[in-house]
């Protein structure tokens, strides 16, 4: 590409150029002042004619609007650190918490006088970090864990309120890292949503799941078609310039043409900005935008900097929450879906309400023990309650406007999907579909059955799962077996190599040993250590056919819970007809484990755990590593249970175990007990 304009007529470099200006200073005043001076088909024509010359002349300037849309799909997402760590912040939930607040600041700082701060909107919507270089964009970043986040340039650039190349006209640091929010304003996020159920697709919780799920899509042309803003509110890293106070550093950005926070207040002393806070909690739902609270900081850069940070929050600055919004409506219908895990959660088909600007018309009633708690029936008034990043939820039923025509919604005996049965185990809460064929959670089986610690198909991950999904190749475990090369090389990403790799590790996979194959159906309860001890148990896949509960319970290593899961599997006769099926596509399953016996004994073999409370790591990673070591997790304390591993705000599990007299561990015990 000519990237110095060489060899152009001067006549055709200036025209790009100033159409390049104009286009740009149109869309500030459309996405950012929202003050448009030109209609939109006079838009349309100067776009058209810059298309034109750049095309022609092959010269396109960094800062063009046409570099915001047609960038290729991306594999996937890769990681970025960020020069600063983003913190997040501390919340508080009432006035008295924000005084509690300006009472620690004052404390540290040694100081009675009045603090200044900054008070305004808090946007709900995705943290981004906008990495710019000599004023031009060079790199956009989710937030992720706060150290490392994701690289969404390419989605970034099509947000036409972002600036791709920093008005000239003011100071310009040599490197800046800008912090902002990404939002979906709330009537874009209602037609969104419209569209989607029109399609059939799963709806968006809430605008900023909108919001997010719009920045990371691997394809920038899908962002591209969603309006989305931005609001700019803080810096990271920062070379070649210096601000005083948030105040002058808000400023700055505004005459850098950056959209900043609506209605931002610089005032004088904690009292002053709970005024604002007020203020705006009044005026929340007048915002087009969704805003869960308001956000305090310390005004003075200097200041900041002397209060400092604790572990991953600044010491100046808090989060006010504001309440959550309810209004009153009435259940038309209680319906169940089933996630990716095969979990059936009943939801409500609610009569439209608005709810803090935004139109409720389904709530989840979480599960079905919560269900009879609150004594919610189809037909019932209820209450129903809408935080920012919250699924609306039934908080009570109004007993005073029954007519004694409501009705029940007990709990299901088929999948409402697939029609296949269901279990629910004693003590839980959960209610399952177990089918390997049901739709919900095919894809997610299917990406579990080729992972490395199963069936071991490489190239065929999530993404891939999800473009054959799409396009209809597979439906079921089997169709992974029946794909042809020629397949493959009618879709998007694939070629000759590509897709020769991928038939030869389907076919590799075809020769598997009982306890990966065991390991990679899915079954609830049968992580890799429990697939190994089924499998020095039974000689064949066949022997594990109708198995009963008693024979699983028998051996030694097996709890009820598995037993009752692996029985329940291997009776349902859709899953039978599954395994014959692969059998006969060529999937021959070995079984070296049988009676060997190890001579190696693993560091947890034989012992049972029960998790409890908020651990340092999550919670599935830990089950994972207590079952890949040998032992056994139950989500319910008993006489064979071993262990209780605790952790911060421990549950009734707690005073059960201590009755019972199992030993309780916390995480650094349970790690030297692990070997780790």
């Amino acid at each position: 590409m000519n990237m110095s304009g060489e060899n152009m007529p001067q006549g055709v470099l200036q025209e790009i150029e100033k159409l390049v200006r104009e286009l740009n200073d149109h869309s500030y005043r459309y996405y950012v002042l929202d003050e448009p001076v030109i209609p939109d088909a006079e838009y349309d024509r100067l776009y058209r004619r810059l298309k034109e010359l750049e095309e022609e002349y092959d010269y396109v300037l960094p800062e063009s609007p046409t570099r915001r849309v047609g960038e290729p799909p991306l594999e996937k997402f890769e990681k970025v650190k960020h020069g600063m760590p983003m913190l997040s912040l501390d919340n508080a939930f009432s006035h008295d918490e924000v005084r509690d607040f300006d009472a620690r600041i004052k404390r540290l700082l040694n100081t009675e006088g009045p603090v200044e701060y900054t008070v305004e909107p808090k946007y709900d919507g995705l943290a981004i970090e906008l990495v710019y270089r000599d004023g031009h964009l060079y790199k956009a970043s989710t937030r992720g864990d706060g150290y490392e986040g994701e690289d969404v340039t390419g989605n970034i650039r099509t947000i036409r309120a972002i600036p791709l190349k920093m008005e000239v006209s003011g100071r310009i640091p040599v490197e800046i890292d800008i912090r902002g929010e990404v939002y979906m304003e709330l009537d874009e996020f209602e037609k969104l949503n419209g569209q989607r159920e029109r399609s059939g697709e799963p709806l968006f919780a809430n605008p900023r799941n909108a919001a997010a799920g719009s920045v990371r899509q691997l394809d920038p042309s899908i962002t591209a078609s969603r309006k989305l803003y931005l609001a700019c509110y803080g810096a990271g890293t920062l070379r070649g310039m210096e601000f005083s106070s948030q105040a002058e550093f808000v400023q700055w950005l505004k005459a850098m043409r950056f959209p900043v926070p609506a209605a931002m207040r610089v005032v004088k002393g904690i009292d002053r900005a709970i005024d604002v806070i007020k203020e705006l909690e009044i005026n929340r739902n007048s915002f087009p935008f969704e805003t869960d609270g308001a956000v305090i900081k310390v005004n003075d850069f200097g200041i900041q900097q002397k209060l400092g940070v604790r572990t991953r929050e600044p010491r100046w600055a808090i989060a006010y929450k504001f309440p959550a919004h309810r209004a009153t409506t009435k259940i038309l219908d209680i319906q169940g879906s089933v996630g990716r895990t095969g979990v059936i959660t009943p939801f409500a088909i609610l009569e439209p309400v608005r709810i803090g600007g935004v139109t409720v018309s389904r709530s989840t009633l979480h599960n079905w023990n919560e269900l009879k708690r609150k004594d919610i029936k189809i037909g019932d008034t209820v209450v129903v309650e809408r935080a920012g990043d919250v699924i609306p939820h039934v908080v009570t039923v109004v007993e005073k406007e029954r007519t004694g025509l409501e009705r029940d919604f007990p709990i299901p005996g088929k999948c409402p999907v697939c029609g296949s049965k269901v279990i629910r185990e004693e003590g839980e809460v959960a209610v399952r579909c177990v089918s390997l064929h049901c739709p919900a959670q095919v894809q997610e089986k299917i990406i579990h059955f080729a992972s490395r610690g199963a069936m071991d198909i490489e190239g065929l991950g999530e993404k891939n799962v999800e473009l054959l999904y799409s396009r209809g190749l597979i439906k079921h475990f089997e169709d992974i077996y029946r794909l042809d090369k020629s397949d493959l090389l009618e879709l998007p990403r694939f070629a000759e190599k590509s897709a020769r790799n991928l038939i030869d590790a389907i076919n590799r996979s075809k020769r598997v040993s009982l306890t990966k194959f065991l390991f990679a159906l899915g079954i609830l309860h049968v992580g890799e250590y429990a697939a190994r001890v089924l499998a020095g148990n039974f000689r064949t896949i066949e022997d594990l056919y109708n198995v009963l509960p008693d024979r699983i319970t028998g051996i030694r290593q097996m709890g009820e819970k598995s037993a009752s899961s692996i029985s329940t599997f291997f009776s349902d006769e859709k899953n039978l007809r599954t395994l014959e099926s692969l059998k006969s596509l060529g999937v021959t399953i070995d079984n070296p484990d049988f009676e060997s016996g190890r001579k190696e004994r693993l560091p947890l073999e034989g012992t049972s755990f029960v998790i409890t409370g908020t651990l340092p790591e999550p919670r599935n990673e830990i089950e994972e590593m207590i079952e890949r070591l040998g032992g056994h997790v139950s989500s319910a304390v008993s006489k064979k249970t071993d262990y209780l591993l605790a952790g911060d705000e421990p549950g009734s599990k707690l005073e059960k175990a201590r009755s019972g007299g199992v030993k309780i561990i916390h995480y650094k015990e349970f790690l030297k007990i692990a070997g780790k």
